[in-house]
């Protein structure tokens, strides 16, 4: 039963000619599906409007091949051909008594044309935003109406589609209607640049055009950006104040947040909940229309404090509706406990970034339900009654023991230390990370409700414990640890003097609280975040740090989980100057020597420690073990054996929540083929 406080969210809201039945609205949000894999995208979207979420948005839409975003994938209406694969999602939504929203984007300078091969449009004649050598022209006036029309027109598609909401985007920096606001794009002369006034016509223009062509039956949003964090040069709150009186009852609905991306979603590491609302609370006092924003909200108390306090309508969400696309029937039934609350790592970036399905660290099913088809809430039931040993407590092993006691297996699971969630509880202790417990806690919420899942703790098992305890399935997932011979991408065959050198540490030293003195150089040839946590917590320890990579940048796989920018920022903050294109080839004493990896040119540096962060080593001795006693296994009643997650392949934490849930997916089911996902096929006329 629903908790009587959370009500406020459950009241329909009107946007428009259009009302949404409660105040949950999954905001626009990329997931490297998109126009090419319409039936996942669509499965997708549908999951989340049985999960409860009022309106359901797409990406970013492209709206002409002049703003050709290649290569990554979003949603696309260039012509009529483009409206099947939206009506499809748009057709899944319904069904569950959703609205569907639409985004309609031309990025200009920010697209890449890389297919279209079509001349880049701007305010101004510019560079290209993302390193491509090439330039966006100037947009003439001819030009100007013809981007009116483009959008109109794909308006009129998506209405077509079964669209409830168009929007009108001029937020990330990713639209012409944001970029005609920014000084440092628009240097125009005419009635389209100069003061802010001519700088808005623009964006009013086009949504009159959109009001006028679709506002009869569609609700009509604005994404705006009130803050860049860029000074004069991008959109700045004062500004936007102003922006806002200018348009305030012109869309039916504002989505407010800031830009760019890296700052909107920014992880959890650098930003807590609700972080935007001093950038966006203006909004809802200037406006008589709905309001909605983004915070990574999570708690029902939070969004609560938001509606009541003035600042939101509606609450917007992508990560968190990404984490658990139930969320709000969860709210709804009562059941908070069981909500899979988002932990701000933005794996879920990382799709869209490497042009690639969307993943989830705390939900593996996230883009999973059409290729797979797998549900966030429901599993197959259990095939036999057979009993299942997990071994290792870490995200593998608590993700496979818990969906095998959803499936109704009797599970019992060891665990060789005296605390659950393995690297999970080892990295939420570092600097920022303390919300990635959430991994653990919402595992061993849900199995401490299950009465056919058991826990030993303190637990060390050998491969005659194994055998013993007569499982007819065992799977381990016992993890792995960070090697202290300097092997890893960039040393193939280790680096002098680390081996042995008690100078030299690891990761899971600092996290077991050892941690060195003095002078210490944090090695990053894992090129991700962890590197620059160990260096933060370093240098709250009062070590002198210095960062040090074989790469031309730091943390360089950072970059797909907007995280690159905050680092450096924190890095800088902390007066660690980072060293990069340098590798190490000795250690001796207390004397490192780096070597240039472009000129082969050497020097030295002196360093009391060294920190290294590589490569790992799985910990997969019992498995060796247990393959060699093979012949003993079906004395002991054990059919199957697997090794999963970091024991198998160490990678991130998202792998190893993924390899625990597709286990216990897949335990005793049927195998159907070599591709054990479904694909999307285009057909094509015989030739």
């Amino acid at each position: 039963m629903r908790d009587p406080r959370y009500d406020i969210l459950f009241t329909p809201v009107a946007i428009g000619p259009v009302t949404a039945k409660n105040r949950f609205f999954q905001v626009p949000h990329c997931n490297g599906m998109g126009h090419a894999m319409p039936l996942a995208h669509a499965a997708m979207r549908e999951i989340k409007a049985e999960g409860g979420w009022a309106v359901i948005s797409t990406e970013e839409c492209e709206i002409h091949p002049s703003g050709d975003l290649t290569p990554y994938v979003e949603a696309r209406l260039w012509d009529d051909r483009d409206i099947p694969a939206l009506a499809l999602m748009c057709d899944k939504v319904h069904a569950h008594g959703a609205l569907a929203a639409l985004e309609l984007s031309h990025n200009g300078p920010t697209a890449s044309n890389l297919y279209s091969r079509e001349v880049l449009l701007a305010p101004s004649h510019q560079p290209s935003k993302y390193g491509y050598p090439s330039q966006a022209r100037a947009m003439t006036k001819h030009d100007i109406r013809e981007y009116r029309r483009w959008h109109r027109e794909a308006a009129i598609r998506g209405k077509r589609a079964g669209m409830d909401i168009i929007y009108v985007y001029a937020a990330h920096d990713l639209s012409l209607a944001m970029h005609f606001l920014q000084r440092r794009r628009n240097q125009r002369s005419d009635e389209y640049g100069g003061s802010l006034e001519n700088r808005v016509r623009l964006l009013r223009e086009v949504l009159e055009d959109t009001k006028d062509a679709v506002g009869d039956t569609c609700g009509v949003a604005l994404r705006f950006a009130t803050e860049e964090l860029l000074g004069p040069g991008g959109v700045e709150l004062a500004e936007a104040h102003d922006i806002v009186g200018m348009l305030a009852e012109l869309p039916d609905l504002w989505d407010v947040n800031v830009a760019a991306w890296y700052n909107d979603s920014v992880p959890s590491r650098f930003a807590p909940e609700g972080a935007q609302e001093p950038f966006i609370a203006f909004v809802k006092k200037t406006t008589s229309k709905p309001v909605v924003g983004v915070g990574r909200f999570t708690s029902p108390d939070t969004m609560v404090a938001q509606l009541k306090r003035g600042v939101l309508d509606m609450i917007g969400a992508a990560r968190p509706s990404i984490a658990d696309p139930f969320l709000p029937r969860k709210i709804e039934e009562g059941r908070i406990d069981d909500i899979r609350e988002c932990i701000g790592c933005n794996i879920c970036v990382s799709g869209d970034m490497t042009i690639s399905p969307i993943r989830c660290t705390q939900n593996p099913t996230m883009g999973e339900e059409w290729r797979k088809g797998w549900h966030p809430e429901r599993i197959a039931p259990k095939r036999s009654a057979s009993r299942v040993l997990v071994v290792g407590g870490g995200p593998a092993g608590l993700e496979a023991a818990r969906a095998l006691g959803q499936r109704g297996y009797e599970v019992s699971l060891a665990e060789a230390r005296r605390e659950l969630g393995g690297r999970v509880t080892r990295e939420a202790r570092l600097p920022g990370l303390a919300e990635w417990a959430r991994v653990r806690d919402w595992r061993t919420g849900q199995i401490n409700k299950m009465g056919n899942v058991a826990i030993y703790r303190e637990s060390m098992m050998s491969a005659q414990d194994v055998l013993d305890f007569a499982a007819e399935h065992v799977v381990l997932a016992t993890g792995c640890h960070w090697r202290r011979d300097g092997y890893g991408r960039s040393n193939g065959l280790g680096i002098a003097g680390f081996a042995g050198n008690p100078r030299v540490f690891t990761p899971d030293d600092i996290m077991d609280g050892r941690l060195p003195e003095g002078r210490v150089v944090v090695l990053d040839d894992d090129g991700f975040y962890l590197a620059s946590v160990i260096a933060e917590t370093l240098r709250q320890h009062d070590c002198d740090v210095t960062y040090l990579t074989a790469d031309d940048n730091i943390a360089p796989w950072s970059q797909h989980t907007l995280d690159y920018r905050h680092i450096r920022m924190r890095l800088a903050e902390l007066g660690i100057e980072p060293i990069v294109s340098h590798d190490i080839v000795g250690f001796t004493g207390t004397t490192l020597t780096l070597e240039d990896v472009w000129s082969g040119h050497r020097r030295e540096l002196g360093c009391d420690a060294i920190v290294t962060i590589t490569a790992r080593l799985p910990h997969d001795a019992l498995y060796q073990d247990l393959l060699l006693r093979e012949a003993s296994w079906p004395d002991a009643g054990i059919r199957t054996l697997r090794c999963i997650g970091d024991a198998e392949a160490p990678g991130l934490i998202a792998h190893a929540v993924y390899a625990g849930h597709r286990y216990a997916r897949e335990l005793e089911e049927p195998v159907t083929g070599e591709v054990s996902f479904k694909r999307h096929f285009h057909s094509a006329a015989p030739g």
